[in-house]
């Protein structure tokens, strides 16, 4: 037997001995996992241990509540329940002391904070709370990670026998961009409160500060309206469907809707302070003049055709019903007056999203309201019709003490004065605002639309075009020849279309979104492929623990072809990481560590072959999963030599 397998058993049997799983160590104990990468980290000697003889202490106005929510995490982690002090003691060992320093903002700004480790104490500093809480989250994923999947806590003795040991360190860390966020679409289908929660305390671990809350759609209006109440009564409810978007059957005469939901007045505030709490600004976004068809389903007079329409289930339906605001009736934004009303009471965020995307506009060119508008004030086509209306709304905004964003096809048409402009469509749309002297939001759906696959579609589930997490972490924000301070930053976008669930909602968010928060929060020269990698890989076993749904495709062959100088074809193999080992058959068997291995070098394809199947291995135990990839499809995917 050899040494290895000889450690793996004797791991075992402690393992059983204890009931629970020991604490998983990284490969170096001196080498730190933090997600996103700090600015600066100064790895010392030595560790801090931590056990249930630490204490916390809260130093300095407003600390307390954090220190508090530092040792509730700290309990969750590992239940170790730790005594927090708020009177200014003097410093003693075996103590972790929160501390506001005004003086260091000029260095760390408002969201920037100093984490040092010593063997007797470790500091968390920062110019304001913030700071802290960011502080906090880079501790904590310091922590050794149990894997809970016995469900069970470590007992006081276990955990002053395991010493849980923090290493020495000195973090300086700040945000690169001041906007960091991650959108989730609860129109297309409906999230409970409790998963939004949820959802905003997971995103804030890894220091992203914006929920862009996507509330209305053509599938379902999310809120409640007091003045409109109609919108939550029909607007929120469609016919319910399963299986595979835009191929269900419309709404049948006489079929009830019983599917979706809606959030109360009360709920938004309760989610909205519960994000506070972390520091997150939630940004609400109703969706106009287009992707409206949930608000006209509820009342019909907002459309130009005024047709008794159905919420849409997820059927086509583009041209035949209209889903358009009409913008040549007053009574339209007497109706958006009322709404935004409502909707800036209950959210203190400085933004309100409006939309503006993928505006279906041929009803407004058979609309006599819309045409004597276009008429009344000189607008030569549609797109300047819609730039109108943005107009418009941006003022209604401003009377409410709020600013106006907008998909970047707010462009079209003329943008409005103040107007800050989230670029999808690519960033051109985000490089022509910003030369414009508009503030901009790069969020472009080839390296941020998490709705996409993130893996080979033979095995992933349904969605439409791809998103691998090496597209996501090889973003910059910033393109050439543009003022960065015009770039307010960036977000990822959940889409939900084929999103039917909170834990799909997880599957397509994590990894990449760990990716995201690097591109949005380190320095250009921090972030390293590799290292992000591994570091990565130990907010896996977090999630493990807590068992949050994740995505392994990045461990996935990666499969295309080439095209041999005689025209034939050859397949080839790669991955996304390095160090893994690609192990294929053509013979329908499926294969392991011992069938063939891809060195490299595009496979010939064997006469009578209809498939390859291929799974990657890590020191020779498998790691991605079995992809069996039919060669009919492989002259979809030729590569270039």
């Amino acid at each position: 037997m050899n040494t290895n397998r000889v450690i793996l058993l004797i791991t075992i049997i402690v393992l059983l001995l204890l009931g629970c799983n020991s604490p998983l160590y990284n490969d170096e104990e001196t080498t730190y996992s933090i997600i996103p990468n700090p600015v600066s980290v100064k790895v010392q000697d030595g560790n801090f241990s931590l056990n249930n003889s630490t204490q916390i202490l809260a130093l300095g106005k407003d600390v307390l509540p954090l220190a508090k929510m530092f040792a509730d995490e700290l309990n969750n982690f590992i239940g170790i329940d730790l005594k927090v002090i708020e009177k200014n003691v003097r410093y003693s060992k075996n103590t972790i002391i929160f501390k506001i320093d005004t003086a260091s903002l000029g260095i760390l700004g408002p969201e920037g904070y100093k984490l040092q480790v010593t063997p007797k104490k470790i500091i968390v500093l920062a110019p304001k709370s913030q700071g802290l809480f960011y502080g906090f989250q880079s501790l904590l994923q310091l922590l050794p990670i149990i894997n809970n999947s016995s469900n069970c806590k470590f007992s006081n003795k276990e955990i002053d026998r395991n010493e849980w040991k923090i290493p020495c360190l000195d973090i300086l860390d700040y945000p690169r961009f001041e906007w960091r966020g991650l959108m989730l679409d609860v129109s297309r289908h409906f999230f409970s409160k409790e998963f939004v929660k949820q959802y905003i305390d997971e995103l804030s671990k890894y220091k992203f500060n914006i929920f862009h809350l996507h509330l209305s759609d053509d599938q379902g209006w999310r809120i409640q309206i007091d003045s409109f109440p109609r919108l939550t009564e029909i607007g929120a409810w469609r016919v319910p469907r399963t299986g595979k978007w835009w191929s269900f059957q419309p709404p049948q005469p006489s079929e009830k809707a019983t599917y979706g939901g809606f959030y109360t007045k009360d709920d938004i505030k309760e989610i909205v302070q519960y994000a506070q709490e972390r520091f997150v600004t939630v940004v609400p976004e109703l969706d106009i003049p287009g992707h409206s068809l949930a608000a006209i389903a509820a009342y019909p007079h907002l459309s130009c055709t005024k047709g008794n329409y159905k919420v849409n289930p997820g059927s086509r339906f583009y041209g035949v019903d209209n889903n358009t605001l009409c913008v040549g009736q007053e009574t339209t934004f007497e109706f958006l007056d009322k709404v935004f009303s409502e909707v800036a009471d209950l959210f203190p965020s400085e933004y309100i999203h409006v939309g503006g995307d993928e505006c279906f506009k041929d009803f407004w060119e058979t609309c006599n309201f819309c045409m004597k508008r276009m008429e009344e004030n000189g607008l030569s086509n549609t797109d300047e019709l819609q730039s109108y209306l943005m107009k418009r709304v941006e003022i209604i905004l401003k009377e409410k003490g709020k600013r106006l964003i907008g998909w970047d096809e707010i462009l079209e048409g003329g943008l409005s004065p103040e107007a800050t402009v989230m670029s999808w469509r690519g960033i051109d749309g985000g490089i022509k605002a910003a030369k414009m002297g508009h503030h901009v939001i790069m969020t472009p759906n080839y390296h941020t639309y998490l709705d996409l696959y993130q893996g080979d579609h033979i095995i992933e589930p349904e969605t439409y075009s791809l998103l691998r997490l090496e597209n996501c972490y090889n973003f910059d924000l910033v393109p050439p020849n543009v003022n960065e301070e015009y770039i307010l930053g960036g977000q990822g976008n959940l889409w939900t279309e084929s999103v039917p669930n909170s834990r799909h909602a997880e599957y397509m968010t994590w990894p990449r979104a760990l990716a995201l928060s690097e591109v949005f929060w380190s320095p250009n020269e921090k972030r390293e492929w590799n290292d992000f990698i591994r570091r990565m890989e130990v907010r896996f076993n977090y999630f493990d623990k807590n068992e949050i749904n994740y995505a392994r495709s990045v461990f996935d062959a990666i499969i295309s072809g080439i095209k041999g100088t005689d025209d034939s074809l050859k397949v080839k193999l790669r991955t996304e990481i390095s160090g893994l080992d690609i192990h294929y058959t053509f013979d329908e068997t499926n294969p392991d560590k011992f069938s063939p291995k891809y060195e490299d070098v595009p496979i010939d394809i064997p006469k009578g072959a209809s498939q390859i199947k291929v799974r990657t291995y890590r020191t020779n135990q498998p790691i991605g999963n079995q992809i069996n990839f039919p060669l009919s499809m492989l002259d979809q995917r030729i590569e270039s030599d």
